[in-house]
């Protein structure tokens, strides 16, 4: 074919004139490109720095146990590894894996040697989902509005996702909450950012309403999930109808919020005790009401972006008691606690547990001829030569906690394992087992 001359013209000159514009855009591409790897390279270097690191922290704080690699998390297309985000999917409802920003590192023993919060010895109530199934809102308990359970893919656990607005969550069925009483759960956050508004925060009801109000007498503590300022976290309370206490305590739990915090708290007829992992920050000895029957415990989320900014909670543990545990070894030479927390199927010590240890470790010290043994006891899940090893693991790991972080002598403490073999309660419920699962301190 025959181009008029005109036309071959303009091809020449087009062509001349674009050859140094796609010349200096391969150039940008190939920087890019190369910048990319660099990128790469360096976040690689960076993810082996942290195994290794962590896998020494490991070696230290776990001596004689080998912990597995994390599973790393899906992370939706053109993000880089570092960012924060969440990428839900269901499969024919069978599974939801979402994005977290949990910390690798498990937090040291010796931090919370100082822990003082003693959680209840009478289990009322405790759920970790696990019997439901992914997708549904939990049989046990009741909302005005939406939830589901849903699971991570870094994790076994099972969390309640919470919906932000005016909407309550609560158990119906609980126990009515008697004097002393100890409250326990875990928060993990998605999407939680500098963005997230001053006014977003996890609020726990103490009411005497059992539906979807306040009450006329009730306690609430508000945990702030803002991260461009510390808010602090604030108590307040009713009664009969007339607000007493509004306190804002000074507190900066922003990296907290991210990294999977505990939250303890502890009811002693009127005093009401707050903690984020190993830190009380709330100890107000009039909050609650003097005779008023606050019987329902409730979860309240507010000012967060629906889609965005994500709460889940799991492992809500609600026990009767929390009294001092000194007394009573001292008194009746013998003590049984399901309040010291293991890894699952590990003998790892949870942190929050180390408020029982240094009760123990204080009647120890204060009377340098008591001699312990510790106990052990699984439920029955499982087979019972692995329960047998995990609970003689378990005793093992405490008499470390005594003797590694407060210097008990070695030789002052035995240890037992008994696996599944002395049940107290039926291992066919979830609040069975975890009677089930504890330790006993024998004075010998």
């Amino acid at each position: 074919m025959k181009f008029p001359l005109r036309t071959v013209g303009l091809m020449a000159f087009l062509f001349l004139f674009t050859a140094p514009v796609q010349s200096q855009f391969l150039k940008k591409l190939g920087k890019k490109a190369k910048e990319a790897a660099e990128r790469t390279v360096e976040r690689r270097v960076e993810r082996e720095t942290s195994k290794k690191t962590d896998q020494t922290l490991d070696s230290i704080l776990e001596p004689g146990s080998k912990k597995p690699e994390p599973k790393s998390l899906p992370h939706p297309p053109n993000q880089d590894d570092d960012t924060l985000d969440t990428d839900t999917t269901n499969g024919n409802g069978a599974t939801k894996n979402t994005n977290n920003n949990k910390a690798n590192e498990e937090p040291n023993l010796e931090v919370y040697s100082k822990f003082d919060f003693v959680p209840g010895d009478t289990p009322l109530f405790f759920d970790d989902f696990s019997n439901d199934f992914i997708g549904d809102f939990p049989a046990k308990w009741n909302t005005n509005a939406g939830g589901e359970v849903v699971n991570f893919s870094d994790s076994s656990e099972k969390w309640l996702e919470l919906k932000s607005g005016y909407n309550i969550y609560f158990i119906p069925n609980s126990p009515k909450l008697p004097e002393d009483y100890t409250i326990e759960f875990d928060i993990r956050t998605v999407g939680v950012d500098k963005k997230t508004s001053s006014q977003a925060y996890l609020r726990v009801d103490l009411s005497d309403d059992d539906k979807f109000k306040e009450g006329q007498n009730f306690v609430q503590g508000h945990i702030p999930l803002c991260q461009y300022t510390p808010i602090g976290i604030t108590a307040e309370n009713r009664i009969n109808g007339s607000r007493e206490i509004y306190s804002t305590v000074e507190a900066d739990i922003r990296d907290e919020i991210l990294n999977v915090p505990h939250i303890s708290i502890a009811v002693n007829k009127e005093r009401f005790r707050l903690w984020v992992n190993e830190t009380k920050h709330i100890d107000i000895p009039k909050l609650v009401a003097p005779n008023a029957v606050l019987n329902t415990l409730k979860f309240h989320l507010n000012n967060l972006k629906e889609g965005k900014e994500r709460v889940f909670l799991t492992n809500i543990k609600l026990n009767e008691g929390g009294v001092d545990l000194r007394r009573k070894l001292i008194a009746e030479g013998k003590i049984s606690t399901n309040g010291i927390l293991f890894d699952s199927g590990s003998a790892n010590i949870k942190p929050e547990s180390m408020g029982i240890i240094r009760q123990i470790y204080q009647v120890l010290q204060q009377d340098s001829s008591i001699k312990l043994k510790i106990v052990g006891h699984t439920d029955a899940d499982g087979d019972d030569t692995t329960n047998l090893k995990l609970s003689d693991a378990r005793a093992q790991s405490v008499k470390k906690a005594l003797t590694d972080v407060y210097g008990v002598a070695a030789n002052r403490l035995t240890t037992e394992g008994k696996g599944e073999l002395e049940p107290i309660a039926d291992n066919t419920s979830i609040e069975g087992k975890t009677q089930n699962r504890r330790v006993e301190f024998i004075k010998l």
